[in-house]
């Protein structure tokens, strides 16, 4: 199989199961026009978040890592009126575009932006005593996905979902010995998680027109 064909099977999923939408569609070219780096989860990625959180009845969503929003809009429309999805985005520019399109969305009632390193935002986050998240999806960069999923585990409870991206690396997780930072990050938090009690998780492989990477999921199942 070649990535011709992952993209083209992906292009069919997406014909089949996620109709035009101007919003996201709007996001994935406001990603070209302002010269973003194109990392976006692909639509049928979007749309899986989108289930996971309506079926987990989430009400509380915490982002690591924002973009242009195009994972932010899938997320909050799963939320209920009086849901809250909070973003981290370290980069002034992704931040100023993820907010215009969560305007054009009509979401700005239910999702914030915060701007800065998430490893400055998240200890200011938990000191604000806010409830915890039921579900974080964790897509910010890769060096620090250990320290991520920690903070993740600080401000969850029993019964939510910690979703992160980006795990298998085309492949290049299973080397030990890699130069990668990126690769060294990732091996870092497969190892924090799959040593972690306090959660039943797996990671799954994924390829299509993002290339060759992986999933990870947990269910925090202790306090």
């Amino acid at each position: 199989m070649t990535q011709e064909q992952w993209i083209a099977v992906d292009d069919y999923i997406t014909d089949l199961f996620v109709p035009p939408d101007p919003a996201l569609e709007g996001a994935l070219q406001s990603t070209i026009d302002a010269d973003l780096p194109r990392i976006n989860v692909a639509p049928n990625q979007g749309k899986l978040l989108h289930i996971l959180a309506l079926s987990h009845g989430v009400k509380r969503i915490l982002e690591l890592g924002t973009l242009a929003g195009y994972s932010t809009i899938w997320l909050a429309r799963a939320l209920p009126p009086d849901g809250k999805l909070i973003s981290l985005e370290a980069e002034p520019k992704h931040a100023e575009v993820a907010r215009a399109n969560l305007d054009r969305a009509g979401l700005t009632d239910r999702v914030e932006v915060r701007l800065g390193p998430a490893l400055e935002t998240l200890p200011k986050l938990a000191a604000e005593g806010q409830e915890p998240f039921d579900l974080v999806f964790i897509d910010a960069d890769k060096t620090n996905a250990a320290e991520y999923f920690s903070w993740a585990l600080k401000l969850t409870r029993r019964g939510s979902l910690i979703v992160t991206d980006n795990v298998v690396r085309n492949g290049a997780v299973i080397d030990a010995d890699s130069t990668d930072e990126n690769v060294q990050g990732i091996r870092r938090f497969n190892a924090a998680l799959a040593l972690e009690p306090r959660v039943k998780a797996t990671v799954i492989q994924i390829v299509g027109s993002k290339g060759y990477d992986g999933l990870a999921i947990a269910l925090v199942i202790a306090d």
